[in-house]
């Protein structure tokens, strides 16, 4: 599957959206990626998360580690596609933490995955949980970048990172977000700041 076939799949399931939205980062941007809307269909989260494993079938890999709540559906997917365990971080007290009984031993090969990227946060608190426990990096796999590759994960080197899609994608902070200046009303879809 290539990266344009990906990304029309993304436009023909709606995943990819066009307005003014509030990121989980709390960027503002023109765009939004409602990974749901994909991955509401297990054949295409299925699909594309064997494409993810095959980035990394000759990487050892013994358990694929994702963040609560997309990421649990990836790790799941690409760890049955290679083979291995998969498990997923939660937040607990405002830090990704692992629960609900899941370990990561000293010298485990852990490939950490991620739905949506865009300034590679939460990516980079999951890498520090593998670290923290001691276990080994093996690399991050994405299904979409969508920070035109200016996302910092402080992978190091020999720890790749791949993405299925990759998006240059415009984010502002609120205060300069030319949306804002023009009017355009602004969605929190999807985002950790709606207002109850």
């Amino acid at each position: 599957m290539t990266e344009a076939e990906m990304s029309a799949l993304l436009r023909e399931t709606g995943a990819m959206l066009d307005g003014h939205f509030l990121l989980t980062s709390g960027l503002h941007s023109p765009m939004y990626v409602e990974k749901f809307n994909l991955l509401q269909q297990p054949k295409y989260t299925e699909r594309l998360c064997r494409e993810l494993a095959a980035r990394f079938s000759g990487h050892k890999v013994d358990t694929v580690l994702g963040p609560m709540t997309g990421g649990i559906l990836l790790a799941h997917e690409v760890g049955k596609a290679l083979g291995t365990r998969a498990i997923f971080t939660e937040r607990e007290h405002g830090r990704m933490t692992l629960r609900r009984g899941f370990t990561l031993a000293p010298g485990e090969r852990v490939l950490v995955v991620e739905d949506v990227v865009t300034t590679g946060g939460s990516v980079r608190e999951v890498i520090d949980v593998v670290r923290a426990a001691g276990a080994t990096l093996v690399g991050v796999g994405l299904l979409i970048d969508r920070s035109g590759g200016r996302a910092d994960f402080g992978v190091r080197d020999g720890e790749p990172v791949e993405a299925l899609v990759h998006l240059d994608v415009a984010t502002y902070a609120p205060a300069e977000c030319p949306l804002c200046r023009d009017g355009v009303a602004l969605t929190e879809r999807g985002s950790k700041h709606l207002k109850a």
